[in-house]
């Protein structure tokens, strides 16, 4: 009895599969380019219903202050955590660029001569 060789992975599979991962981190990172602005709209305008009603420019209401307490915070939160997050995906974004063009340096490339062009 023989005994069977591991199978070899073809490079183009994982360079495909790299690129894929590297569009999902892409996205990723949009999306968390938009929740870092929403995260500081919520903290602008958290401080501005607070200033404004530390300057008397709003009736004193509990709602308003409450309000604008929960937003300076939540959005504060969002920020710090969204930039983790961020940084995060940024790491893995490089790691997988790096390993594809090392993937596609191990491809015996060939180059193509100068041919004519057809227009």
């Amino acid at each position: 009895m023989r005994l069977q060789e591991p199978a070899i992975p073809d490079p183009r599979d994982e360079i495909e599969r790299l690129e894929a991962l590297i569009e999902q981190l892409a996205a990723r990172l949009e999306n968390c380019r938009k929740l870092a602005l929403a995260a500081r709209a919520a903290t602008l305008g958290g401080g501005l219903v607070l200033a404004a009603l530390l300057f008397g420019l709003m009736p004193p209401d509990p709602t308003f202050l409450i309000g604008g307490i929960g937003a300076v915070l939540g959005g504060i939160v969002l920020w710090g955590s969204n930039r983790t997050t961020a940084e995060q995906a940024a790491e893995q974004m490089a790691r997988a660029e790096v390993e594809r063009a090392a993937l596609i340096g191990s491809i015996g490339l060939r180059l193509v001569g100068n041919r004519p062009t057809l227009h």
